[in-house]
């Protein structure tokens, strides 16, 4: 019986002190945690008496050096480095001791003994890594890692570890370095090596940077396709896009690709208006025969680019023939279907504004409104289309009822809302200002943010210039100017809008003359009249309506048309300065972060 008591009492103290360690070893640590290092210190050093442990050591020992008892923390480190001299762990803590006591060079001499004795041991190399990573010395971390693999004889170890650091230390050159090194072992790594790219790279430099890595890579190792994957990542970036096409042909004709790649990065180019290049690259899709996959897709696209080459530059009748005619070809190889509906509405669209034949477009769209199977979709916009072309052919009436089945058609969808615009539009180029207004002033409140902008400026443009008597008819000539520009007949628009000054020398729509004009200039690929134009606008009217349009505009000719990155930054920062409550600011704070450098969604 007594023998049985003794056991009980033994079970209930073992398990009272178990409970109390437990108890001081939170509290301990809530301590530690909240910067109360004296009342942790004395916690830790009652649990590790006890209990012997390396991370009551670890933790006993920074609480004694955070509040700066330096003589007993020396004390304890004796004591374990006397018991174990063989724990490297122990070394650290005396290098820190030297360190926090501003004896630079006992604690780097004690860093460097600790590292000089690392054992052939990956596991035990992490360890004393991760300690020097702890209390931030990352140099002595790297060290030691670089120290690990050449006893381990290896380069593979600790790949992850390092990228870690190099990237919290945003090292760049050593950043590229790793990951150069570890791609062709680990390719799976190179969508995080882009991302990481993306975020630590500040400036062109960068890219550069890693640009001369990657080609002197490929050449001592031309058959690792990896490094050829990261250089087209490379120029992509950097909007190299004929050195991304050289690299991505010669990679098609080495690895004999079915063109996926190159199909895939023809998107890209032409999604940045890099129209040359996209097309460069569809013909060279084309050549590899009708039999490949991406033959027809690419045939299309090379049509659809262009087009939108043609459309945005200077053209000529012939280039526009021709344009059609590549169409005409679409619709005559595959038919008047619901999958070529894209083909008959480009061509409609080349037919009605570029070589005036409004009739053959009209009876065109009218026929495509018929075609079985046609998505809602297209329907929709089909019939926008044919409103359009009803203008141009003087039949105001079909227009605005071919609006109004759209309108109902598509009630609060943006394509509805898109439909009560076009309509409100038209009364303003009849002249019928009132409506005109009460239409824009519904459309204001549109979820889609370009459609209530144009309504916005609508509404003020009518109600700006209606001040006086006579302002109706100086506005009903700017009206018909926006007719003309709309007919596609450029300069019958600009002398209109000038012969506005001449009749009316006080009207009150310069602003509205200046940005009707710019947008006639940039169509027509004039950009130093545009450049004029705009600035004019954007200096002189800094509060017209359309001062932020012009700014926008303004910078999107120095950055794609003009190559300026600068200029366009510092147009770009106007605007996000000046007109902070612009829909133009969220782009171009966009726009002007990638011009500095700062990738953007990659």
């Amino acid at each position: 019986m007594k023998k049985l008591v003794l056991i009980l009492t033994f079970c209930l103290l073992h398990f009272f002190c178990a409970a109390q360690d437990h108890t001081d070893d939170a509290l301990a640590y809530q301590y530690y945690q909240q910067g109360q290092f004296q009342e942790a210190s004395i916690l830790f050093s009652k649990l590790y008496n006890k209990n012997n442990n390396e991370t009551y050591f670890e933790l006993y020992f920074s609480s004694l050096l955070k509040i700066k008892k330096f003589d007993e923390a020396e004390k304890l480190v004796r004591k374990v480095l006397k018991q174990n001299s063989k724990n490297l762990s122990y070394g650290i803590a005396l290098g820190r001791l030297f360190q926090e006591k501003g004896q630079s060079q006992e604690a780097n001499k004690q860093y460097m003994e600790t590292l000089n004795n690392l054992p052939p041991d990956e596991f035990k190399i992490r360890e004393i890594a991760t300690q020097f990573y702890n209390f931030q010395a990352y140099d002595l971390a790297i060290t030691a890692f670089q120290q690990g693999r050449k006893l381990l004889k290896s380069n593979k170890p600790f790949t992850f570890e390092l990228l870690s650091i190099y990237r919290y230390k945003k090292d760049k050159q050593m950043l590229i370095q790793e990951y150069l090194d570890a791609l062709p072992e680990m390719p799976q790594l190179l969508p995080q090596a882009e991302s990481v790219f993306a975020t630590v790279f500040e400036e062109n430099s960068d890219y550069q940077l890693l640009q001369a890595a990657l080609l002197k890579k490929i050449q001592k190792e031309p058959q690792t396709e990896i490094y050829t994957k990261l250089l087209i990542w490379q120029y992509l970036q950097q909007q190299e896009y004929d050195m991304a096409l050289r690299q991505l042909i010669a990679q098609d004709k080495r690895i004999k690709d079915d063109g996926g790649i190159l199909y895939q990065a023809a998107t890209t180019f032409l999604s940045n208006q890099a129209y040359t290049v996209a097309i460069k690259a569809f013909e060279y899709l084309l050549l590899k025969g009708k039999e490949n996959d991406y033959y027809l897709p690419a045939k299309v696209e090379l049509v659809n680019t262009r087009y939108e080459l043609l459309i945005v530059g200077k053209y000529e009748k012939n280039a526009i023939t021709e344009l059609a005619a590549d169409y005409q070809s679409i619709l005559d190889e595959f038919g008047k279907t619901p999958q070529t509906i894209f083909a008959l509405k480009k061509w409609a669209n080349l037919q009605a504004y570029y070589l005036n034949h409004l009739n053959i477009a009209e009876k065109a769209l009218e026929e495509a409104i018929k075609i079985p199977g046609v998505s809602l979709t297209d329907l929709g916009q089909l019939k926008l289309d044919l409103g359009d072309l009803y203008i141009l052919t003087q039949q105001p009436w079909e227009a605005i009822l071919t609006y109004e089945q759209v309108a109902k058609q598509f009630e609060n969808q943006t394509i509805g809302n898109e439909a009560r615009y076009r309509s409100a539009r038209l009364s303003f180029y009849q002249g019928n200002f009132a409506y005109a207004k009460s239409q824009a002033d519904v459309l204001k409140t549109s979820t889609s943010q370009l459609i209530a902008n144009d309504a916005l400026n609508l509404s003020l443009l009518i109600s700006d210039n209606l001040q006086l008597p006579t302002d109706s008819t100086a506005l009903k000539m700017y009206a018909d100017a926006e007719m003309l520009q709309f007919r596609n007949l450029s300069l019958k628009a600009i002398e209109k809008l000038d012969s506005i000054d001449i009749a009316f020398p006080k009207n009150s729509l310069a602003d509205d003359i200046l940005m009707t004009k710019s947008k006639i200039w940039v169509k027509n690929n004039e950009i130093s009249k545009a450049i004029t134009t705009l600035k004019t606008l954007s200096d002189k009217h800094v509060t017209s309506i359309w001062a932020d349009d012009a700014l926008f505009a303004l910078a999107g000719i120095y950055e794609n048309n003009l190559k300026d990155v600068e200029q366009a930054k510092s147009i770009y920062q106007r605007l996000i300065n000046d007109y902070p409550g612009s829909m133009y600011t969220a782009e171009a704070r966009k726009r002007f972060r990638k011009l500095r450098g700062d990738i953007i969604g990659t």
